[in-house]
């Protein structure tokens, strides 16, 4: 009876993550949209941090210090048509990175399981998970007209 490995194992380890998430983090920063919500954040930080939280989740023996995924975006309004972008966008880098689809589509569904913990499916929803004084991001998405403020 043969052992499946681990996705970490069979994606290739660190190098694979880390070229991923560089062709990745590409793509979001110059996104007219996605790239907003990074504006001011050190893209070194945030690829050795996805890239160390994917390998953990993946398997992988590395170790993650960050928050959880709730915690890191609970002040961020990510409505489901932006999580759907940054997918897209995910499996895009993931096809150029060169991983096969198999591997993608394990890839990709342990990604997408912490959804549920991001996504806002309204601004009501949003308002009533973040704290009365707490800086929320809200980017409206361009050449939209939006009701949507900004960061307040």
């Amino acid at each position: 009876m043969s052992k499946k490995r681990c996705l970490f194992d069979a994606v290739g380890g660190l190098p694979t993550l880390e070229r991923v998430h560089k062709i990745f983090y590409d793509k979001v920063y110059a996104h007219p949209w996605l790239g907003k919500y990074f504006e001011g954040h050190s893209r070194e930080f945030i690829e050795k941090r996805q890239t160390q939280f994917m390998a953990g989740k993946m398997g992988g023996d590395v170790e993650y210090w960050g928050k959880d995924p709730y915690m890191a975006h609970r002040a961020m309004y990510i409505p489901p048509e932006l999580f759907e972008l940054r997918s897209r966008l995910l499996e895009e880098a993931l096809v150029e990175a060169g991983v096969p689809e198999d591997l993608r589509r394990r890839w990709l569904k342990i990604d997408g399981a912490f959804r549920r913990q991001i996504v806002n499916p309204s601004l009501s929803d949003f308002y009533s998970r973040t704290w009365k004084y707490e800086l929320r991001v809200i980017h409206p998405k361009p050449d939209e007209d939006s009701d949507l403020p900004s960061s307040t």
